[in-house]
């Protein structure tokens, strides 16, 4: 099935500022979140609490690498490709200590060939199991400096930020792995794996089809998929709109 025409209105975002405003919205909220977490240093009798904190700060870091996905695309300030990029290299560097280019470069080899030989983001053709797919997955774009980068980090963040040991493994690195794991399954698996009778588009994507605020909390709306891939220019908190001019061209095909 071929994908309707772009409306107009989301041919580009509104304007500059809107998409620096966002950015800087879902950055702000990740650093101050963290800054919070990290100062806490919790007891056993507040692990519901803890658990809270995880959760918000592991969306948060998913909100963080969909935003470095958005500067992939040139969404972030578009007409403004120095800016769009330098806030894109921030974002990878800030999420896992990645090379901005390295992963723009690898996203639109997703995006050229997708879920099939040739994709970075595709398993090794050796079956979809989604916990196969996603060691596949991580060893195509983790290196070891990047975990040498992030040792480092964590050290100095104790030594010289004075942050607790337990407050860094529960509130640093353990959200930025779950979030690998909700950007993957989301993001990856779930729109990308073959359905029982294959997939009925180019882009052998699919979307959830799930409300606007599940959308928002499972992976900033990434799950509205099949959308993003026929229009990969139109920013993740606009993909709700995208996703509803799909399904009305999807319907009208239907009867």
């Amino acid at each position: 099935m071929t994908a309707p025409s772009l409306p107009q209105d989301l041919r580009r975002p509104a304007s500059d500022a809107r998409g620096l405003l966002v950015a800087a919205g879902v950055i702000g909220a990740w650093a101050v979140c963290l800054g919070l977490l990290l100062s806490w240093e919790p007891t056993l009798s507040q692990w519901p609490l803890v658990l809270l904190g995880i959760a918000v700060q592991t969306w948060l870091y998913t909100g963080l690498f969909i935003t470095a996905h958005d500067a992939m695309h040139g969404t972030i300030a578009p007409g403004r490709p120095r800016l769009n990029d330098a806030i894109g290299r921030l974002i990878a560097a800030l999420y896992a200590a990645f090379s901005f280019e390295r992963l723009r470069a690898a996203h639109h080899e997703h995006h050229a060939r997708p879920a099939r030989m040739g994709d970075p983001d595709w398993h090794d053709g050796k079956g979809e199991h989604p916990v196969r797919w996603y060691l596949v997955f991580l060893r195509h774009y983790l290196r070891w400096w990047q975990v040498a980068l992030m040792a480092g980090a964590y050290h100095a963040m104790h030594f010289l930020l004075g942050f607790e040991y337990r407050s860094l493994q529960l509130f640093w690195i353990l959200p930025s792995v779950l979030s690998t794991v909700q950007l993957f399954y989301f993001g990856t698996w779930r729109p990308h794996h073959a359905p029982a009778g294959g997939h009925d588009n180019v882009h052998h994507a699919r979307s959830s089809g799930w409300p606007g605020w599940l959308s928002l909390l499972t992976c900033f709306h990434f799950g509205y998929h099949h959308a993003h891939h026929a229009w990969p220019g139109v920013p993740w908190w606009r993909l709700p709109r995208a996703e509803r001019v799909m399904r009305a061209h999807e319907g009208a095909a239907a009867a």
